[in-house]
């Protein structure tokens, strides 16, 4: 009894010393991913030193942070779609506006350490959707085409196969190939088509959270440059272009185009039975007369203007 009673001070005090166990929180995991439209699992486990009521919060982080549970009750769009078991969240028929971090904070007043919390990510995964797909109706042989593929909903990103009719367009084994396929961004180039590439072509968006979808594809037609027309083409307009120059050549030859050609205009003026002509350029230069044109004198109080019009 004697030795019992020397250790007992020490044991009443190694337990005063001993430090306080702190609340703490931790979850399954810190990244949750499921299918859009299905339920959701946030898990949230937590350890008090004392606390046997410890107050429970949920928060979603983004732009703004926001409550989703609070005080015993789901906020917001939560609200009636969610429930809680311990401080472990299922959230229900989750969309695209659920993903986002969610926040687990247990607050325990009564003990040394009153507080902790822990992170989870959800992501919601959406399957292919139908990919819109631009693929030329036509080309010449030797141009460089292009054939686009793409899944702006699908998450994650879908990958994208080519065909040419119904067969898989394996990607190049070697950097000399005619063509390159970039399963990531959806594009068939074609660095110079032949008539051999000629087709029916479809894209197919793949991911790894439903079934593939197909575009409804469209047949692509290569031809060849046709020299023969191009020829005749370049001809013509070299002809008329020759024809225009002569036909302006010989209009300048004949005068056309020289300051003396112009043309002549008469008043007639009638007045006490006489016609009086004026002319406003009546001078002609001819290479074998030069003729020039006095109108004759009229006694002023004879001339009496009634009418004039041009002729």
């Amino acid at each position: 009894m004697e030795g019992t009673s020397l250790y007992l001070p020490i044991v009443i005090l190694l337990m005063q010393c001993s430090p306080s166990i702190p609340v703490t929180v931790s979850t399954i995991s810190h990244i949750v991913e499921v299918r859009e439209f299905s339920d959701a699992v946030l898990s949230c486990m937590f350890r008090t030193e004392s606390d046997q009521n410890p107050r429970i919060e949920w928060k979603k982080k983004g732009k703004d942070v926001f409550f989703v549970y609070f005080d015993g009750h789901f906020k917001g769009p939560f609200e009636g779609r969610a429930t809680i078991e311990a401080a472990t969240v299922t959230l229900q028929r989750v969309t695209q506006e659920d993903a986002g971090v969610y926040h687990c904070e247990i607050s325990a007043p009564h003990d040394s350490v009153n507080l902790g919390e822990t992170n989870v990510t959800l992501k919601v995964l959406v399957p292919p959707h139908t990919p819109s797909c631009e693929i030329p109706s036509g080309a010449v042989t030797g141009s460089g085409v292009q054939l686009r593929c793409r899944d702006q909903q699908s998450i994650p990103p879908a990958t994208y196969s080519w065909f040419k009719d119904s067969q898989l367009i394996s990607p190049p084994r070697h950097a000399n190939a005619t063509y390159v396929i970039n399963s990531h961004t959806g594009i068939l180039e074609f660095k110079a088509v032949a008539k051999e590439d000629t087709g029916h072509y479809s894209c197919l968006a793949s991911n790894k959270v439903g079934p593939s979808k197909m575009c409804k594809g469209k047949h692509m037609t290569i031809e060849d440059v046709n020299v023969s027309a191009i020829v005749a083409a370049v001809g013509v307009v070299c002809l008329v272009i020759v024809v225009c120059g002569c036909g302006g050549f010989l209009l300048h030859r004949s005068g056309f185009f020289s300051p003396g050609h112009r043309g002549r205009s008469f008043w007639i003026s009638q007045g006490h039975g006489a016609a009086h002509i004026s002319s406003q350029t009546l001078h002609r230069t001819e290479d074998t007369s030069n003729v020039n044109y006095i109108p004759p004198p009229q006694e002023p109080q004879d001339f009496k203007h009634t009418q004039s019009f041009m002729l």
